[in-house]
């Protein structure tokens, strides 16, 4: 062979080899592209799946939150209207404590109308109101002490103010009208003449 064949030999068996490494990674480069097209499909299966169980768990938690607003607006109903049946029987309560009251108050009128005794009468009348008093105690409201107390704004309001010496200024002098307390809160604002 001469050289020159041999070199053009030798060109033709190389030439194979070549195209055979470029098929080769033609071949890889598609099997990557297969992979990666796999790999991606995968993930997006798996992003899919993961999608689903969260827009499950959302509506879980939606329907769970649409249970709670409904218990809670069933309770502030009921609450409300327990608390207006509380009121309404609370003073279906004091009125019919109030009765026996009533009842002597008028035996106290027929008694009046069958005696001219000013003593019974007066002795009638101490009694109801000894009763009367009694109630209100039973039910947390007591008359405020004021006479002689130093005057306090939150307590007491002041109709008149009387000249006097230093001993009392800034003193109750007299009561007009008797405040009451509730529970130790200010029922009635006792009306007071204040020492200046």
């Amino acid at each position: 062979m001469s050289k020159h064949n041999h070199n053009a030999h030798e060109a033709t068996q190389e030439t194979p080899e070549v195209n055979e490494q470029e098929t080769t990674g033609a071949e890889s480069a598609e099997i990557m592209d297969n992979m990666e097209a796999e790999a991606g499909a995968d993930e997006t299966e798996a992003l899919k799946d993961q999608l689903d169980k969260l827009q499950q768990e959302l509506d879980k938690e939606k329907k769970e939150y649409l249970f709670l607003m409904a218990e809670f607006d069933n309770f502030r109903k009921r609450t409300l209207k327990e608390k207006a049946e509380l009121i309404r029987n609370g003073a279906e309560s004091a009125m019919k404590s109030l009765l026996p009251v009533v009842d002597d108050f008028e035996r106290g009128i027929d008694a009046i109308k069958a005696t001219s005794d000013a003593d019974a009468v007066k002795e009638g009348m101490i009694l109801i109101y000894n009763k009367f008093v009694k109630y209100l105690e039973q039910n947390g409201v007591k008359a405020m002490d004021t006479n002689g107390q130093p005057y306090d704004a939150d307590l007491h309001e002041a109709v008149a103010l009387v000249p006097g010496d230093e001993a009392n200024k800034g003193l109750i002098i007299d009561t007009i009208q008797k405040g009451y307390l509730i529970n130790d809160k200010v029922l009635r604002h006792a009306k007071v003449a204040v020492g200046q």
